[in-house]
């Protein structure tokens, strides 16, 4: 098979502020395999945890570097490239943007959607949370009137752990809720918060209905989930402490569910193996995004049936997504009938 890299530019609308810093515009990798005359799409977009980065220079050259090593697959051969990836190191956007091409070259092939495919009921998909980021409370409510005025939204999902303290997350939280009275706010302290910080917040937030906790612990502090499980009266997630299912077993006596990302889990093959491992262990699932366009997340919600929370909203917060792909109706986030992915470009006719 052939493969294309390419890279492309998305800005957001809003910069997005979270407990680590404030994204404003990434640079992405797009790909393209050819086989058989038919192309299947796939991407890549940078992230960071604590120490651990994936930038588009490093996502592109491990590409460059591996794209000799697959020239003699065809993409139906995923088991045994997935080994060659796993093998040279390749970081988990590279991977995941190449198996997200495997599979949309797949459900080309066969002239049906992924959903299609693995059998899954569209009518399950849950709405979109969309997010707001860390913010003064006026600028908290000026994020909530624009998402309520731009786009047809029904759930919020707040970022808090903020550098100013829980004070300052008390107050932002609170103007969202005056501003949007929806009937679930959700929160996501990116591991912004100690311990001691978590615990009162957990129960602050439980008074307001809050649905559940993300990430309130940072990464690498994963033994106290189980003191604040303890005195927790909210669900906890977690995002940036649970990468691949082989984290899951390690977390499952401590958090109630997990936040899978495609960036995190190398695609959509390991993600639906999260899937299975979590729901093994009862607990529930959420899918999520980094500053993904519309094919990556596209891509995530060929898997949104088996979801318990969505939140792939990155794509509707850019100015210049080149992609068109998911249907917003009604707060659902919803993937087309299309084969494969389903997704077009704005330029571009695939073979």
């Amino acid at each position: 098979m052939q493969i294309n890299i390419k890279l492309f530019p998305v800005n957001k609308r809003f910069p997005l502020t979270i407990s680590r810093g404030t994204t404003a515009q990434t640079t992405n990798v797009w790909i393209r395999i050819l086989h058989d005359n038919i192309e299947g799409w796939g991407e890549a977009s940078p992230f960071g945890v604590g120490n651990h980065r994936q930038s588009t220079d490093a996502i592109k050259d491990a590409l460059q570097q591996v794209v000799p090593l697959l020239q003699a697959f065809s993409p139906l051969q995923r088991q045994e490239i997935e080994q060659v990836l796993t093998q040279n190191q390749i970081p988990s956007a590279a991977r995941a943007a190449l198996d997200i091409a495997m599979h949309d070259w797949l459900g080309k092939r066969v002239g049906l959607p992924l959903w299609q495919i693995w059998g899954l009921d569209r009518n399950q998909i849950v709405p979109t949370s969309v997010t707001i980021g860390i913010n003064s409370p006026e600028g908290a409510r000026a994020r909530a009137r624009d998402w309520l005025q731009f786009t047809d939204v029904r759930l919020f999902k707040v970022k808090l752990g903020s550098p100013d303290g829980i004070d300052a997350d008390k107050k932002m939280l609170l103007a969202v809720r005056e501003e949007a009275p929806l009937p679930e706010l959700f929160v996501d302290a990116n591991g912004g918060w100690s311990l001691e910080d978590a615990i009162a917040m957990c129960n602050w937030l439980a008074n307001l209905g809050i649905k559940y906790v993300e990430q309130p612990l940072p990464r690498g502090q994963e033994k106290s989930l189980a003191k604040l499980k303890e005195h927790s009266p909210l669900p906890i997630f977690v995002d940036e402490s649970c990468f691949t299912s082989f984290d899951i077993p390690h977390l499952a006596n401590y958090v109630d569910g997990i936040n899978i990302k495609l960036m995190k889990s190398g695609g959509l093959t390991e993600a639906m193996r999260m899937v299975h491992t979590a729901r093994a262990y009862r607990l529930q699932v959420m899918f999520g995004c980094y500053s993904d366009s519309s094919l990556a997340n596209t891509a995530a919600l060929q898997l949104a049936p088996l979801a318990d929370y969505l939140d792939l909203d990155s794509h509707l917060n850019l100015i210049d997504d080149p992609f068109t792909g998911a249907l917003l109706k009604e707060g659902r986030l919803l993937p087309n009938d299309l084969p494969g992915l389903g997704v077009q470009h704005s330029a571009y006719v695939s073979t």
